[in-house]
């Protein structure tokens, strides 16, 4: 089933200009979605109600307000909100083009692809292949949905990605994250990258991986739609001890090389014994 368009655009660069289609790299159908509702089936709507008094705000009576101090607002009307928004053209326009490796992941907020609009496959295509000759991305401009965004154009496989980038100020900077000084040993850091190179690729491969926790989902609903009964088993949790970093990767690297397949674990308290589930087995990790 071919992919529908989300939106379209502009890319544009000097005299050049290229329309554009986006396209979500998300399959949305395959999201699992629950629904509030009453017990007896009956679906739930959402209705906002005043703090103060507790009574039920017909959207007519709605405003947007900012908090520019504790408990003080300065309320913004529907056409003044409208007044604000960046005026949507829809245009993508390059500013400058950059190594993409220069761009930071942290950086990084949503993918769309990029197919061409009609009329424009072979200006598409020319811009695809100049930015792979040359090993540059684009960074550009886009102003939609009342929104001005940072983005990125970045050739993939036979055709054009839109990387939407965070502007500067949004971003946290690392230096607030608090990172104790540490001294690493020679000894360690070589077994370190033993265990790094032994455990090594040559290629992300994206197919290896999946979503474990949506799996056990659909298994559960699957169950809970063909009338069986949900078991929930209790889980031990080991208490978190710090171990010996040598030993650890000793013990890593033995396991990978076969010579055991327990990896080293602090011991458990002796408190602790086996839980039964509602099945009547041994809860055991």
């Amino acid at each position: 089933m071919a992919a529908r368009a989300t939106g379209s655009g502009v890319i544009s660069f000097g005299m050049v200009s290229i329309p554009v289609k986006l396209y979500s790299t998300v399959d949305t159908t395959k999201a699992i979605h629950f629904n509030m509702l009453r017990k007896d089936g009956a679906r739930l709507k959402q209705q906002y109600v005043s703090a103060s008094d507790g009574e039920l705000v017909e959207k007519e009576d709605r405003v947007k307000g900012y908090e520019f101090s504790k408990g003080q607002y300065v309320l913004f009307t529907s056409e003044e909100m409208k007044a604000m928004d960046a005026k949507s053209t829809n245009e993508i326009e390059i500013a400058e083009f950059v190594p993409a490796e220069e761009v930071n992941a942290i950086y990084v907020e949503k993918v769309n692809y990029l197919g061409p609009d009609k009329g424009a496959a072979r200006s598409y295509h020319l811009l695809a292949e100049a930015m792979r000759k040359t090993g540059k991305s684009a960074l550009a401009k886009y102003a939609a949905r009342g929104k001005c965004y940072l983005v990125m154009i970045h050739p993939l496989d036979e055709g054009l990605v839109m990387i939407q980038l965070r502007h500067q100020e949004e971003m946290r900077k690392f230096s607030e994250v608090e990172i104790p000084d540490s001294e690493i040993k020679k000894d360690e850091l070589e077994l370190a990258i033993q265990l790094v190179e032994q455990v090594s690729t040559d290629s992300f491969q994206p197919e290896k991986y999946t979503d474990d926790v949506r799996h056990h989902m659909l298994e559960m609903i699957d169950r809970k739609v063909n009338g069986q009964e949900i078991v929930v088993a209790q889980e031990e949790h080991e208490e978190a001890k710090i171990i010996d970093i040598m030993e650890a990767l000793k013990a890593s690297l033995r396991s990978k090389d076969g010579k055991t397949n327990k990896p080293i674990r602090a011991p458990k308290s002796k408190a602790k014994t086996k839980q039964k589930t509602r099945t009547g087995k041994a809860a055991t990790k």
